[in-house]
């Protein structure tokens, strides 16, 4: 039997298993279609600390390497510039904020790095139909070219997309909210004459009362979105020669090709659970959001890190089944702040009555003399990690620290015996107990590395970024999250069993 089955061999699915695997937990992916679509950037846009849980699985830097990292976004009103958005460094990092790089070739290198890993096998052309379940085993039954088999598992994450069979099969509803608008979304290599940066257009006049939102993309391949109406027809544009008229809007008269293009409508929804007994859902098969603000498949690649570690503990016996149990509430906050946020961005972008209409009007005027409503132009918020403050794993602090429980470990460069490495690579095995000439613990079961911040800081940039104060300790997850900072080994002790128990 399979300690973990996956259906759905994409990004969320692969990335899920290759976590497993760094446990030495086997894993089986089951792929419905017969080959990957080679081509298209779909979800493009990858932030940094993603990209952090890419490289512990081998795949981070060769995204970095071949996609095209920006630190400029600039918002139009028609042709007139309101406001440009740039990122601020916390710690030292490694990766760049986001990196736009498309998700086949996410996928390409994911693929890649299973067909090296003997702990994960990959099956296309194996849609699952219908399962069954005790308090031991989940059994799929899967229809495959060669017909129908059952195969058996601990464990099985439904990763298979917004169209999931696994949530159907386990009862859960998808409730929430669908536009009438389409976006028809190219992307086009041409030379636009401009630096790598995003562009956000409202209301162009070649594209009137809509937007439209350019990402570059490596190889001089740019990714343009436009709103279109809810009856748009791309094939009769192309007969028309609408299409190309279009896009020269932008590109000029150059030349240009057309790499991939799709249309498709924006969905707001979530999955009414994330968990039935020993089945799970992550990605877009728990939650969709609409694309501003590239919450989708980073969330999604979260929900796999969050997931896989507590898996893997529990498989391995470093925790009880409890565990499995925080998955659902920490990821659901999640999933429910991405949607509020994007929520909050399509009633500007796509207002839903006319008194949204003429507010998102107003604002738009006048933010172009007024630096203060400019504030109040939302094109949206880009990704950040979310804050497990108020899990169950977390042991709150009445400290007023920079990082404090439950947020994200910042990066920087440590010293080990093998020389310079960063602190997250050696996230993802463990717990890691961080000391300021504080409380030591080391553990087999669950894995504890204490490391002393004097030994390891030698630049300074975590001491300065962390402020931890001297006699404390902090404790990370697996997934790089603080559990706790604690100032005795028995409150270090007593936060460990929570971050495995809650």
């Amino acid at each position: 039997m399979n300690p973990v089955v996956i259906v759905g061999g994409g990004p969320v699915g692969m990335t899920a298993a290759l976590l497993l695997a760094k446990f030495g937990v086997p894993s089986l992916i089951l792929e419905a279609a017969n080959n990957r679509d080679p081509i298209g950037s779909k979800a493009l846009c990858m932030q940094r600390d993603v990209l952090d849980v890419l490289e512990r699985v081998g795949v981070g830097d060769k995204l970095m390497e071949e996609g095209i990292t920006w630190t400029l976004g600039r918002t139009y009103y028609r042709n007139i510039e309101l406001f440009q958005i740039t990122f601020p460094e916390v710690g030292d990092n490694h990766f760049p904020p986001f990196v736009n790089v498309g998700q086949d070739r996410t996928e390409h290198w994911l693929e890649a790095r299973i067909r090296t890993e003997p702990l994960i096998e990959l099956r296309y052309g194996h849609a699952v139909t219908s399962l069954s379940q005790n308090d031991e085993r989940v059994a799929l039954t899967v229809e495959t070219t060669s017909g129908k088999t059952t195969i058996s598992a601990q464990y099985a994450i439904g990763a298979d997309g917004s169209r999931s069979a696994i949530r159907k099969l386990i009862g859960a509803e998808f409730p929430g909210k669908s536009f009438d608008d389409q976006f028809l979304i190219c992307d086009i290599r041409a030379d636009l004459g401009f630096a790598n940066e995003r562009r956000f257009f409202f209301d162009p006049e070649w594209n009137p009362d809509r937007q439209v939102l350019i990402h570059p993309q490596a190889d001089s391949v740019w990714r343009i979105d436009w709103q279109v109406p809810p009856d748009f027809d791309v094939e009769a544009e192309q007969a028309s020669g609408g299409l190309d008229e279009r896009i020269r809007k932008i590109v000029g008269e150059g030349e240009y090709d057309i790499v991939w293009m799709s249309v498709y409508r924006f969905h707001q929804r979530i999955a009414t659970k994330f968990r039935e007994g020993r089945v799970f859902l992550a990605g877009d098969a728990a939650h969709i959001v609409s694309p501003f603000g590239a919450r989708g498949l980073n969330s999604g690649v979260q929900d796999a890190e969050n997931l896989a570690w507590k898996l893997a503990f529990v498989l391995n016996g470093w925790a009880k089944d409890d565990l499995l149990d925080t998955y659902e509430p920490e990821r659901r906050a999640a999933a429910e702040e991405n949607l509020r946020i994007t929520s909050t961005t399509m009633d500007f972008l796509v207002p839903p009555n006319e008194e949204l209409w003429e507010s998102r009007r107003r604002t738009l005027e006048a933010a172009v003399g007024n630096p203060n409503a400019r504030q109040m132009v939302d094109s949206g918020q880009l990704a950040e990690p979310y804050d497990y403050g108020d899990s169950p794993l977390t042991t709150p602090t009445e400290a007023d620290l920079p990082v404090p429980p439950g947020r994200l470990m910042p990066d920087g460069v440590v010293l080990q015996s093998e020389g310079p490495v960063r602190l997250r690579e050696l996230m993802g095995c463990g717990f890691i107990a961080l000391s300021n000439n504080g409380p030591v613990l080391d553990s087999k079961a669950p894995p504890v590395a204490s490391l002393a911040l004097a030994e390891i800081d030698r630049t300074g940039v975590l001491t300065d970024t962390l402020q931890l104060p001297v006699g404390s300790t902090v404790l990370i997850r697996p997934d790089g999250h603080v559990a706790a900072v604690a100032t005795s080994r028995e409150a270090l002790t007593a936060a460990l069993i929570t971050a495995v128990a809650g």
